[in-house]
């Protein structure tokens, strides 16, 4: 039974733990070389400030991450994201605390319950440890595809508006997020920001939810008219 096994890896794990604490505890530290006066570290140079050259005309440079990141709906979606983890997460951990309570009962009750009967529980908590995983699995699929579709959704606010700004700005090409050093000048990515935020701040998303079969599918609910 893995569970048991898992028990009792653990127990040999904190005895070799706890023999190893005794033995440094009766074993003399070693006497430490002399040491040199310590020397105060030295402070780091300061970075020069960047100069640029003048601004390209017709080039404009653009980072849709910065965009995304800066932007307000940018941060509702980071903050609901983290929303969801923490409630997938409290679904997860009761669930796992459970199993590994039924475990530890189990490995206790071996010394006084019937075997087959034992044997019958351990072989119930471990189908039921492996739907666990299964279920882990599929939260974590489903987060990512919630994180997705909503960055997706923010996309597709923010494109126009980069486009609009790319005009607006008479610009010939733009650089995007490879871009390392640009003269501040010839970022519309502000400009962006500012007019992503005016369009949207917020928008209602939920979890998406890979176990429900979709319509029409074997077990799925019949169709209301």
């Amino acid at each position: 039974m893995p569970f048991n096994k898992t028990l009792a890896v653990a127990a040999g794990a904190a005895a070799v733990l706890a023999f190893a604490s005794a033995v440094a505890a009766q074993t003399p530290p070693a006497r430490p070389a002399a040491a040199a006066p310590a020397r105060p570290a030295a402070a780091a140079p300061a970075m020069p400030p960047v100069r640029h050259g003048p601004a390209l005309p017709g080039v404009c440079t653009y980072s849709g991450e910065q965009a995304i990141q800066d932007s307000e709906v940018g941060k509702y979606v980071t903050a609901r994201i983290k929303q969801i983890v923490t409630e997938v997460n409290a679904e997860l951990q009761a669930e796992d605390l459970a199993i590994k309570n039924e475990a530890k009962a189990i490995d206790a009750a071996r010394a006084t319950a019937q075997t087959d009967a034992l044997e019958a529980r351990a072989a119930a908590l471990q189908a039921r440890f492996n739907a666990y995983k299964r279920k882990q699995q599929l939260r974590e699929a489903e987060v990512e595809q919630t994180r997705r579709k909503a960055l997706m959704r923010v996309l597709q606010e923010l494109d126009p508006i980069a486009v609009g700004v790319y005009q607006a700005r008479n610009c010939s090409i733009l650089l995007g997020d490879g871009v390392l050093l640009g003269n501040p000048a010839m970022d519309i990515t502000p400009q962006v920001i500012t007019g992503l935020n005016a369009k949207i701040k917020s928008f209602a998303f939920n979890r998406e939810r890979l176990d429900t079969p979709a319509p029409g599918a074997p077990g799925a609910p019949p169709r209301t008219n």
